[in-house]
């Protein structure tokens, strides 16, 4: 029933109810006598509570309806609020479920073609930079060269210093270009590429271990690429806000899929909301319908879980 019908048949009830006992033998004296006073208050009372009792009952899917909407999250898929109450209160529900479907679903494409326009901007950018100014800052040092075999004694410490100036700047150069385009994951595949990030990432001051074995089941090319991402952004966060000093990255094989484990010991997650850093994983996640989890480690660090389910990465 309707929660119209239930609140209008409820008053209709009391004063039908108040109509007939007034046409009937109840009257009420002038002045009102205390017993007639005390019937009439328990009347009204009645009435009131079950007004009460009909509107508590009427409203709460839609109390339930409101909370579920301030917590709704769109890169936490999947919560729905629970469609139960009156028919104008159970279509609501329903219409606001359908609504949060449809915008899942938006979300998820429109993050599908950002994501794909940046790695391809990224790929342009690490080849310029691998191609151009690479090859420029090559040319550069060859030059350096013949000019410190050339130049006089008092000048040659100078050259020099430009020489290591110029192949460090060169090293920077490929290092942001090897992390712009993970060409090791396109060419070695995705464990060589889990090994490279952990001894990239290991510098004196952070020492990162790594677990990929062999027996794991491929990937599709957007699962592969999904799990580099993820992995070298918890390692970076480790490496820049953590204050940790050891880490762990590893792959595993796990019953419904494959999962992906970025371990510290450093300081933890905290208070702090969520940054674009994270953002980012979990909209990347998405793409492939896995569960990214952020939960404190064993050691008072961070522990980010990717786990790709079978139906969704795993290419059969």
């Amino acid at each position: 029933m309707s929660l119209f019908w239930r609140i209008f048949s409820l008053n209709a009830f009391g004063l039908v109810l108040a109509a007939a006992l007034l046409l009937g033998p109840v009257t009420v004296s002038t002045p009102v006598l205390p017993a007639e006073a005390l019937v009439v208050v328990a009347g009204l009372a009645a009435l009131l509570a079950g007004n009460a009792v009909v509107l508590r009952v009427g409203l709460a899917p839609l109390r339930r309806l409101g909370s579920a909407m301030t917590t709704a999250d769109l890169l936490r898929p999947g919560a729905r609020a629970v469609v139960a109450g009156p028919a104008e209160a159970a279509e609501l529900i329903t219409t606001y479920n359908t609504m949060l479907d449809r915008l899942e679903s938006e979300r998820t494409a429109g993050a599908a073609r950002a994501l794909s326009a940046q790695e391809r901007e990224r790929r342009r950018i690490a080849r310029e930079l691998h191609d151009e100014v690479g090859q420029t800052l090559t040319a550069v040092l060859l030059q350096l060269k013949r000019v410190a075999d050339r130049a006089p004694d008092e000048l040659h410490e100078e050259v020099t210093q430009a020489q290591e100036a110029t192949r460090a700047g060169l090293d920077e150069i490929r290092r942001i270009a090897r992390r712009l385009r993970p060409g090791v994951l396109e060419e070695l595949g995705l464990a060589s590429a889990v090994r490279s990030l952990a001894a990239e990432f290991t510098t004196r001051g952070l020492t990162v271990r790594h677990h990929v074995p062999g027996d794991l089941p491929p990937l599709t090319e957007e699962a592969e690429l999904v799990v580099y991402r993820v992995a070298q952004e918890g390692l970076t966060n480790t490496a820049r806000h953590a204050g940790a000093d050891r880490a762990e990255i590893s792959l595993a094989k796990v019953a419904d899929g494959v999962e992906l484990l970025v371990r510290d010991n450093g300081k933890g997650l905290g208070t702090a909301p969520e940054g674009a850093g994270i953002r980012g994983m979990r909209e990347r996640a998405l793409l492939v319908g896995a569960q990214l989890t952020l939960r404190p480690g064993p050691e008072d660090g961070t522990d980010v879980r990717l786990r790709i389910p079978l139906a969704a990465g795993v290419r059969r």
